[in-house]
Protein backbone atom coordinates (compact mmCIF):
# COMPACT_ATOMS: atom_id res chain seq x y z
CA UNK A 1 0.00 0.00 0.00
CA UNK A 2 1.35 3.45 -0.93
CA UNK A 3 1.75 5.98 1.43
CA UNK A 4 -0.69 9.18 1.21
CA UNK A 5 2.58 11.55 1.72
CA UNK A 6 6.12 11.12 1.28
CA UNK A 7 6.68 13.68 3.91
CA UNK A 8 4.73 14.91 7.29
CA UNK A 9 4.70 19.07 7.99
CA UNK A 10 2.65 20.20 10.91
CA UNK A 11 2.08 23.90 10.68
CA UNK A 12 3.52 26.25 13.03
CA UNK A 13 0.46 26.65 15.34
CA UNK A 14 0.58 22.74 15.55
CA UNK A 15 4.28 22.64 16.21
CA UNK A 16 3.56 25.37 19.12
CA UNK A 17 1.14 22.80 20.59
CA UNK A 18 3.20 19.57 20.14
CA UNK A 19 5.67 21.54 22.33
CA UNK A 20 3.17 21.95 25.23
CA UNK A 21 2.39 18.71 24.84
CA UNK A 22 5.52 16.93 25.02
CA UNK A 23 5.37 19.38 27.93
CA UNK A 24 2.93 17.72 29.68
CA UNK A 25 3.20 14.68 28.86
CA UNK A 26 6.60 13.64 28.94
CA UNK A 27 6.63 12.12 25.14
CA UNK A 28 9.58 13.26 23.21
CA UNK A 29 9.33 12.31 19.80
CA UNK A 30 7.32 14.32 17.67
CA UNK A 31 5.78 11.21 15.53
CA UNK A 32 4.56 10.08 18.80
CA UNK A 33 1.99 12.90 19.26
CA UNK A 34 1.28 12.90 15.48
CA UNK A 35 0.18 9.52 15.85
CA UNK A 36 -2.17 10.13 18.49
CA UNK A 37 -3.34 13.22 16.66
CA UNK A 38 -4.32 11.34 13.45
CA UNK A 39 -5.95 8.31 15.21
CA UNK A 40 -8.27 10.89 17.32
CA UNK A 41 -9.03 12.86 14.08
CA UNK A 42 -10.09 9.69 12.16
CA UNK A 43 -12.07 8.69 15.45
CA UNK A 44 -13.86 11.55 15.18
CA UNK A 45 -17.35 10.69 12.88
CA UNK A 46 -17.17 14.36 11.49
CA UNK A 47 -15.32 15.43 8.46
CA UNK A 48 -12.31 17.20 9.64
CA UNK A 49 -12.29 20.96 8.43
CA UNK A 50 -10.25 21.53 5.22
CA UNK A 51 -6.41 22.42 5.94
CA UNK A 52 -6.14 26.06 4.26
CA UNK A 53 -2.42 25.44 4.23
CA UNK A 54 0.80 27.59 4.68
CA UNK A 55 2.40 28.36 8.10
CA UNK A 56 4.54 25.31 7.97
CA UNK A 57 7.16 24.77 10.64
CA UNK A 58 10.62 23.31 10.66
CA UNK A 59 8.16 19.73 12.18
CA UNK A 60 8.50 17.56 9.52
CA UNK A 61 9.59 13.90 9.32
CA UNK A 62 9.50 11.17 6.98
CA UNK A 63 6.08 8.95 6.30
CA UNK A 64 7.93 5.90 7.92
CA UNK A 65 8.82 7.80 10.57
CA UNK A 66 5.46 9.02 11.44
CA UNK A 67 3.80 5.89 11.09
CA UNK A 68 6.58 3.07 12.39
CA UNK A 69 5.30 0.19 12.42
CA UNK A 70 1.37 0.76 12.12
CA UNK A 71 2.10 1.95 8.51
CA UNK A 72 0.21 -0.62 6.82
CA UNK A 73 -3.02 0.27 9.61
CA UNK A 74 -3.16 3.76 9.24
CA UNK A 75 -2.73 4.26 5.53
CA UNK A 76 -5.50 1.88 5.12
CA UNK A 77 -7.54 3.61 7.76
CA UNK A 78 -7.06 6.96 5.79
CA UNK A 79 -8.01 5.63 2.81
CA UNK A 80 -11.16 3.72 4.19
CA UNK A 81 -12.48 6.79 5.72
CA UNK A 82 -11.34 8.95 2.87
CA UNK A 83 -13.02 6.95 0.46
CA UNK A 84 -16.45 7.28 2.47
CA UNK A 85 -16.17 10.99 2.19
CA UNK A 86 -15.92 11.06 -0.73
CA UNK A 87 -12.45 11.92 -1.49
CA UNK A 88 -10.84 11.18 -4.44
CA UNK A 89 -8.32 8.14 -3.46
CA UNK A 90 -6.19 7.71 -6.55
CA UNK A 91 -5.30 11.63 -6.05
CA UNK A 92 -2.15 11.71 -4.27
CA UNK A 93 -2.66 15.33 -3.50
CA UNK A 94 -5.96 15.02 -2.30
CA UNK A 95 -5.13 12.11 -0.08
CA UNK A 96 -2.63 14.06 0.79
CA UNK A 97 -4.68 17.05 2.23
CA UNK A 98 -7.13 15.30 3.64
CA UNK A 99 -4.47 13.26 5.53
CA UNK A 100 -2.87 17.13 6.76
CA UNK A 101 -6.89 18.21 7.81
CA UNK A 102 -6.90 15.17 9.88
CA UNK A 103 -3.64 15.94 10.81
CA UNK A 104 -4.05 19.40 11.89
CA UNK A 105 -7.89 18.36 13.49
CA UNK A 106 -5.88 15.54 15.76
CA UNK A 107 -3.12 18.13 16.99
CA UNK A 108 -5.45 21.15 17.51
CA UNK A 109 -7.71 18.69 19.56
CA UNK A 110 -4.48 17.91 21.98
CA UNK A 111 -4.27 21.46 23.09
CA UNK A 112 -6.54 21.14 25.83
CA UNK A 113 -4.89 17.75 27.00
CA UNK A 114 -3.33 18.10 30.34
CA UNK A 115 -1.57 14.39 30.47
CA UNK A 116 -0.23 11.43 28.39
CA UNK A 117 -3.83 9.41 30.21
CA UNK A 118 -6.03 12.37 28.66
CA UNK A 119 -4.42 11.90 25.45
CA UNK A 120 -5.94 8.50 24.87
CA UNK A 121 -9.31 9.50 25.99
CA UNK A 122 -11.75 9.45 23.38
CA UNK A 123 -14.82 10.54 25.16
CA UNK A 124 -14.43 14.07 24.18
CA UNK A 125 -14.44 12.90 20.16
CA UNK A 126 -18.29 11.76 20.39
CA UNK A 127 -19.28 15.57 21.04
CA UNK A 128 -16.93 17.00 18.69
Amino acid sequence: MKNPVDTVRVSERGREILIKMKRRTGLEHWNELCRVAVCRSLANKSPPPRFAGGGDSSVEMEWKTFAGGINAEISALLLLRAHAEGIDTQSRDALGNYFRSHLERGISGLQNVRSISGMLELTDIAEA
